[in-house]
């Protein structure tokens, strides 16, 4: 499936010498899936990765690190997927960064989703302040690193706490962040969820606005890393 995306990511390409000429190896992607207990955080990378759900709720207090690819203009590049447990704060520094097991590489990511239940104020909450914490803290090169806001589990409509058009008001315009609703449960939004991911990361590190994203499974046997 084809998804359009603003740009084609070339920076930070490994030169590697082909018969007789340089040739660049894209740059992977990482990704960093950040919220509270409960949110839906890892059904909603299995539902990506293996079209899988599951309603057993397990709590983890370690990362996984998952290793799958996606095609931008026909070029192959890693995306590295960290669903990370709920942590308490943003690391402020390196140091803290990897003291921490579950927080291991949170800093170097290129683009950070923070997802919330669609249900529970608290979980919004606690995106807000996991935001803030990320924008006094993070720095990476000469530019900001893309957030995208997700509420889950819109199949609970119904329960909703917060209307819809005041989160996407206050995401979009006072935040200025990608703001997307989904369900794991149904695979709704979920593909367009990554989508809007990546195009963040091109918005952040790219000139140029053309460009196809294209998720493939079959290319690459998904890995997961438990940390």
């Amino acid at each position: 499936m084809h998804w359009p995306a603003v740009c084609e990511s070339r920076e930070g390409g490994v030169p590697h010498r082909g018969r007789g000429r340089n040739r660049t190896v894209p740059p992977s992607f990482r990704i960093a899936v950040l919220g509270a207990q409960g949110v839906g955080k890892t059904a909603i990378v299995q539902r990506f990765l293996h079209d899988d759900y599951s309603e057993v709720v397990v709590s983890s207090k370690t990362r996984r690190v998952h290793i799958s690819a996606a095609v931008l203009n026909g070029h192959v590049h890693d995306l590295q997927i960290t669903d990370y447990p709920a942590i308490s704060s943003f690391p402020v520094s390196s140091l803290q960064e990897w003291s921490d097991v579950c927080c291991r590489g949170i800093r170097s990511a290129h683009v950070y989703v923070l997802v919330y239940d669609i249900c529970c104020f608290d979980s919004f909450e606690y995106v807000k302040t996991m935001r803030q914490q990320i924008l006094e803290t993070r720095v990476m090169g000469s530019g900001e690193t893309p957030i995208l806001i997700v509420g889950n589990k819109r199949d609970l409509q119904r329960g909703r706490v917060i209307p819809r058009h005041s989160v996407s008001d206050l995401v979009r315009k006072s935040w200025k962040c990608g703001y997307v609703e989904c369900s794991a449960k149904f695979n709704w939004h979920i593909l367009l969820l990554f989508g809007e991911a990546l195009r963040s990361m091109g918005c952040a590190r790219c000139k140029h606005v053309h460009a196809t994203i294209r998720f493939q499974r079959a290319l690459r046997r998904e890995r997961c890393v438990l940390m």
